[in-house]
């Protein structure tokens, strides 16, 4: 699979789904591809100052890279998108992206993980036709029962990480208080005169 590919394709199903539905993506290659090249380090200069130009930014005195890219960070959030969150906008759709490494939360990794499991265990001929067989069979065991599953097993998981954010923000904060304390104690200082001090 490669961004046209994934790209054509989705032209093609996103009319078929419902108005203002949501479709959740993980951080593939094909699902990341950029609407365009946004200058970053590695750019050329000469590069850089001409996609400021063509942003509307006058460059009207010499600069060097890093404050060239000073720029660019502010103009960055309005030009770095991702080409199907385009497409899926243009047609009231809305993309929900996954942070990486994070598959326990896309229910589709519970289907699809059920449907190889079933071609595993039953595919004793190793043919391609059968194959094809049994991935249609498994794809069709995912009824809309199974699916509840998978979903209320996603949301379990998503339930653990919103819990693991407070336990660390709680964390910090103790540890953030305790540095204080220590840092903000001066009680130490004041038993030293400067006759005490090492000659």
């Amino acid at each position: 699979m490669n961004g046209d590919t994934f790209y054509d394709w989705m032209k093609n199903i996103i009319p078929r789904l419902k108005e203002n539905c949501v479709i959740i993506m993980d951080n593939a290659p094909y699902h990341s591809v950029k609407k365009e090249k946004i200058p970053n380090t590695t750019t050329k200069k000469a590069d850089i100052i001409k996609w400021l130009q063509e942003k509307g930014e006058v460059i009207d005195r010499p600069m060097v890279i890093p404050e060239l890219l000073d720029i660019v960070k502010t103009l960055r959030p309005q030009y770095d998108k991702y080409l199907i969150d385009d497409l899926a906008e243009t047609h009231n759709r809305t993309i929900l992206r996954l942070p990486p490494y994070h598959c326990e939360l896309n229910p589709i990794e519970l289907a699809w993980a059920n449907v190889k499991d079933h071609v595993k265990k039953n595919n004793t001929s190793y043919k391609l036709s059968d194959v094809k067989r049994l991935l249609l069979e498994g794809i069709e065991r995912v009824d809309e029962n199974m699916w509840k599953n998978f979903i209320r097993h996603t949301m379990t998981e998503e339930e653990k990480f919103y819990k693991i954010d407070f336990i660390v923000d709680d964390l910090l904060s103790a540890e953030t208080e305790s540095l204080t304390m220590m840092v903000g104690d001066t009680s130490s200082e004041s038993e030293f005169s400067s006759d005490d001090e090492c000659i």
